[in-house]
């Protein structure tokens, strides 16, 4: 892929290893999160899970949750693909995407990633990711408007993502209501 330079350029692999538009995403409030399931922030899946249904019953379709599993902070993913899809799903319930497994730093990073961290530098302008479970939240028009890191838990952005989505659905209705011009020159509503 040539050098991407919005959020809904990239293609991340999906589970199966498949791409994964993000361009099919734009409208929605996304939040990115680099998870793992041996780690003590893993029980962090269940207020993931929690806050994705929260939002998707309030606002369907204006929300998702990406899981990016990631085993370069103390091997703590190992597992293949498949092994992680099913601990997620068994052992929290998790419905919303859980993506192939990724590096978030170093040479090797995801595309994605490397764009994340230059889009929101991290404290004190730090261009890597601390840990497991750092999240990122997109506007709905492909923006990187918070980053959060591991200690911050998942429903503690409940605010966050709610101005996100309300922010969209006013953009929506503006342009609803915006006067269309007619081949005459005046605006009709």
């Amino acid at each position: 892929m040539s050098k991407a330079t919005t959020f809904y350029d990239f293609e991340p692999a999906d589970k199966t290893g498949q791409p994964f538009p993000l361009s099919s995403l734009k409208g929605k409030v996304v939040l990115l999160v680099n998870t793992a399931s041996k780690c003590g922030f893993t029980p962090q899946y269940k207020s993931l899970e929690t806050l994705y249904q929260t939002f998707n019953t309030a606002h369907p379709d204006k929300f998702t949750i990406i899981g990016f599993p990631c085993n370069q902070f103390g091997s703590q993913d190992p597992g293949s693909n498949d092994e992680i899809q099913t601990f997620c799903a068994v052992n929290y319930g998790v419905t919303f995407p859980v993506l192939a497994k990724v590096d978030v730093n170093g040479d090797d990073a995801a595309p994605l990633w490397k764009w994340l961290k230059s889009e929101m530098p991290g404290l004190m302008g730090m261009k890597r990711v601390k840990w497991n479970f750092e999240k990122f939240l997109i506007s709905a028009d492909g923006e990187v408007v918070g980053r959060w890191a591991s200690v911050t838990r998942p429903e503690s952005l409940h605010e966050s993502i709610l101005k996100q989505i309300q922010k969209a659905e006013k953009v929506g209705e503006d342009k609803v209501d915006a006067p269309r011009q007619t081949d005459g020159g005046t605006a009709q509503l």
